[in-house]
């Protein structure tokens, strides 16, 4: 089959694809991808076999990263916990593929990453297992009744009642206020993980492409905020993205409330599915959080196509320097270092 490359932002037929296609998420949506050229610079594409001027029946979403500091690559999709190739049969994924591979070296790509639900179809493809993380979803068709008795007891009812018995306030939408109160708790997230935090612009931008797909969710305590969460929202599903807190006020249970919330209003708008996104193996403590929430726990797998040479004790190392280096950097700094660092991850 011939390969056709599309314009995903500009293309109007990539949007009927998305929309349609049982694989598509969030991130395969326009506004994610605008957001993402607007902060980073990241120019998507698609690969199809559907020649151009006929219907779209397929494509295979990725963005171009090309850095100074990490060269140039194809990723599908940048800051994404999954992208699947939107295609029917494995003929068609393997069309892509093979295009892709052979056009890696006239292009001077350094690899290129798929992160698909589906990867049984990769292993067939030439690619190699590159990363694996836990994946939880929570099925949301049962009645809310029976959704809260699945909750552990101790760590997510009783918290729940808790954060309710103490008159924690709930906010939500999209407005400035609750951005502001939300990037000031990621910081102080990012801060304890000993990490930088995204640039401020990359929510700014979130809010403005993707509008009232996206909620911030809030709580707070005497005025301060506590807890909060960011949640996406694509045909069926709702999408839990970024979380932060103060630890100061994790006892009071507000990131419980804020799910059972998030819960609720999905269950009031006949959502089937609450996706909980990805988690590293060794985050022992998130994996914990999330399978207390009677979620079904599974493996995503992140194919890579040269296999990478890079071993994973430099890896280790490395993460570790940076770790404590950013632990005891000024706020103006560590917020300096995300808005630097970020568009070099993809």
């Amino acid at each position: 089959m011939d390969v056709y490359e599309v314009d995903p932002l500009v293309d109007p037929r990539w949007k009927d694809l998305q929309q349609r296609h049982p694989s598509s998420s969030v991130f395969h949506t326009r506004g994610w991808l605008e957001a993402l050229r607007r902060t980073y610079g990241y120019q998507p594409v698609a690969f199809t076999t559907s020649p151009p001027g006929s219907e779209l029946t397929n494509g295979s979403l990725f963005c171009q990263v090309s850095t100074w500091l990490t060269g140039r690559r194809l990723v599908s999709v940048p800051f994404s916990d999954h992208c699947s190739p939107l295609v029917s049969s494995s003929e068609e994924l393997a069309s892509v593929l093979n295009y892709l591979q052979r056009d890696l070296e006239q292009q001077h790509w350094q690899h290129i990453e798929m992160r698909s639900l589906e990867s049984q179809r990769l292993t067939l493809a030439g690619f190699h297992k590159s990363r694996t993380f836990h994946f939880h979803t929570l099925d949301l068709r049962p009645g809310l009744d029976e959704l809260f008795r699945s909750f552990h007891k101790d760590c997510v009812q009783r918290k729940i009642k808790r954060a309710e018995r103490e008159a924690v306030v709930y906010e939500e939408g999209r407005s400035d206020s609750l951005l502001a109160n939300f990037y000031h708790l990621l910081l102080l997230t990012r801060r304890r993980q000993g990490l930088p935090p995204q640039p401020l612009t990359w929510f700014q931008n979130l809010v403005g492409c993707l509008g009232d797909a996206l909620t911030i969710r809030i709580a707070s305590k005497d005025g301060r905020p506590a807890a909060g969460i960011l949640t996406l929202r694509h045909k069926r599903s709702l999408v839990y993205k970024y979380g932060c807190s103060d630890q100061r006020f994790n006892h009071l249970g507000g990131t419980q409330l804020l799910f059972w919330r998030a819960i609720q209003e999905a269950k009031r708008d006949q959502l089937d599915e609450l996706d909980m996104g990805r988690s590293e193996n060794d985050d022992y403590g998130l994996v914990t959080f999330k399978n207390r929430w009677g979620t079904t726990r599974s493996t995503l797998t992140y194919w890579r196509y040269p296999a990478g040479h890079r071993g994973s004790h430099y890896r280790a190392w490395a993460v570790q320097v940076s770790k404590r280096m950013f632990t005891h950097m000024p706020d103006s700094f560590l917020t300096t270092a995300g808005r630097l660092l970020y568009r070099h991850v993809g």
